[in-house]
């Protein structure tokens, strides 16, 4: 079994963002200006979530800021929103602003199962991008074969082979489940969801040491 540092190695946790005032204090502490929020967070996780891609994409130069924020070896994971094809190529363009600060990104799919929109996201977004589908309706149940063979991953899966995982959770975590990515030999990639309070990332917090 692979435990402690070597786990580590592999695992990186973060959470779903990490602008939130309402973090202050908690996490950040009280009187720290939101513009350093960036640099106090990546002093303790090594990955976030870049949710507002998902609604409104920043210029270049935003990305570029966000990236000189974050120390060497941290990733951003940047959304794409699945209904809009179109912007593919705005959006592959806008996102390698972020360097080898780039980490997966999450392709969120709410609408029911349609191989085609999916073969048109898988032939359009450039191979060296780590692709992490978060396909919500359950007709898609069945896919992680296919995206497999894309080099791509479904958001939660632990079952099916494929080159890494993105898990997202909003629980705390416990031993089941820190020993579910103990067991997996791939590289992993966990964040925890927002909420106001700041149990994000405390409950990320809690993990690394779970897994420590």
């Amino acid at each position: 079994m692979v435990t402690g540092g070597n786990t580590l190695a592999r695992v990186s946790v973060g959470t779903s963002g990490w602008s939130y005032p309402s973090w202050r204090p908690g996490f950040y502490p009280a009187g720290l200006d939101p513009s350093a929020f960036l640099a106090f967070y990546a002093e303790r996780f090594r990955t976030v979530e870049l949710n507002t891609t998902g609604y409104r994409m920043p210029g270049a130069e935003q990305f570029r800021r966000w990236a000189g924020q974050a120390p060497d070896g941290f990733e951003f994971a940047p959304k794409l929103p699945g209904h809009r094809p179109r912007a593919l190529d705005a959006f592959d363009a806008v996102v390698r602003a972020l360097g080898d600060r780039l980490g997966p990104v999450r392709v969120s799919v709410k609408s029911a199962r349609d191989e085609g929109a999916l073969e048109l996201l898988l032939g359009s977004l450039a191979p060296d991008i780590r692709v992490a589908f978060d396909l919500e309706h359950p007709s898609w149940d069945g896919i992680e074969p296919r995206l497999a063979e894309a080099g791509a991953v479904r958001v939660n899966d632990l079952e099916h082979p494929a080159p890494f995982r993105y898990l997202r959770r909003r629980e705390a975590p416990d031993e089941a489940f820190a020993e579910r990515i103990r067991t997996s030999a791939e590289p992993v990639y966990v964040y925890f969801r927002h909420d106001d309070a700041p149990t994000a990332p405390a409950y990320a917090q809690q993990l690394v040491e779970l897994l420590s």
